[in-house]
């Protein structure tokens, strides 16, 4: 899967992602040992490549989904405007894209599903010259049942991680995910306690240089191991009944839901002929619409509710 180098820091980046791609896997593995890990590697007919990993039939995951790319291709202007790049549209000029995403769906309802995607794009122009180059992400975190302390101390990993390089980010990313996970055709019902996310960091952003935004980025592509999987010992083995598996499946639809009709990542895969088992791996394996559900005041299913509204969880 090659992909032409245009310069700059291409090719460290996309190195940054294939390790990093290993390193979800490995803390996949380790978390679930029993699952089954299918490898796919896939050819983009217009330039590049990726590699999907899928576990299924796992023991602490009903279905995890870790996947990279690395992809390039002509760049139209009705694109390039959906993308925000800063290409006037004029001449030729061609995309290049890499990137880690992953989706963990757990088997019990009492873990909470969590979600991580570090990507970064650059722009050329006819010549190969770097028109535009900038690094976007996050990680959130998407629980079924009621466990506030779960989302103080995933918040609190995030705020260490983003404050080893910019004392700013966490708050202006935790704010900037409150208000991207929202199903907005759902009266803005959030998918769940957030995290954080950040679009269009380029050089000179808070004052750092794009190697410098490079290095955050990858921490936050390593924060799950601290973030995450602290969670997942502690909760893995609550018991649970068919209530709380009924009301999973409910969540997992409004979460299929988002993806579909708001996630920017779903929606740009589909507009550049991406592989379509890789831009829909974030779905869960099985998921469930109940009309117009309602559930009593004090009911673990309404403070979960209550638990999306934005909040300082760090705090």
């Amino acid at each position: 899967m090659p992909v032409t180098s245009s310069g700059g820091l291409r090719h460290e980046v996309a190195s940054q992602m294939e390790r990093l791609h290993e390193r979800a896997t490995q803390l996949v593995r380790e978390l679930d040992p029993a699952g089954s890990l299918k490898e796919d590697r896939w050819d983009r007919p217009g330039g590049g490549g990726g590699v999907s990993r899928m576990l299924s039939e796992g023991a602490t995951f009903e279905k995890a989904g870790i996947n990279r790319s690395t992809v390039q291709g002509a760049l139209s202007p009705e694109l390039a405007r959906r993308i925000g790049a800063h290409w006037a549209g004029q001449g030729e000029a061609s995309f290049f894209a890499t990137g880690v995403s992953l989706v963990l769906h757990p088997r019990s309802p009492m873990v909470p599903t969590v979600h991580l995607n570090v990507r970064y794009f650059e722009i050329s122009g006819p010549g190969g010259e770097q028109i535009d180059a900038w690094f976007g992400g996050g990680t959130d975190l998407t629980p079924t049942y009621p466990y506030p302390e779960d989302a103080v101390h995933f918040h609190r990993a995030l705020r260490a991680a983003c404050d080893r390089h910019q004392s700013s980010f966490y708050t202006r990313f935790k704010i900037w995910c409150d208000h991207y996970f929202v199903n907005t055709h759902r009266d803005d019902e959030r998918r769940g306690v957030g995290g954080i996310f950040f679009d269009h960091l380029r050089a000179g952003e808070a004052g750092l240089c794009l190697e410098q935004l490079l290095a955050f980025v990858t921490e936050i592509g390593e924060v799950l191991p601290q973030a995450y999987r602290p969670i997942v010992d502690r909760r893995r083995d609550t018991p649970y009944g068919e209530r709380e598996r009924r009301f999973q499946l409910a969540r997992r639809g409004r979460y299929v839901e988002f993806n579909l009709v708001h996630d920017r990542g779903t929606l740009f895969g589909l507009q550049t002929g991406a592989r379509i088992e890789s831009v829909l791996m974030s779905l869960p394996p099985v998921a469930s619409w109940e009309p117009a559900p309602e559930y009593p005041a004090g009911s673990f299913e309404a403070e979960l509710l209550s638990m999306l509204e934005p909040r300082d969880w760090a705090g």
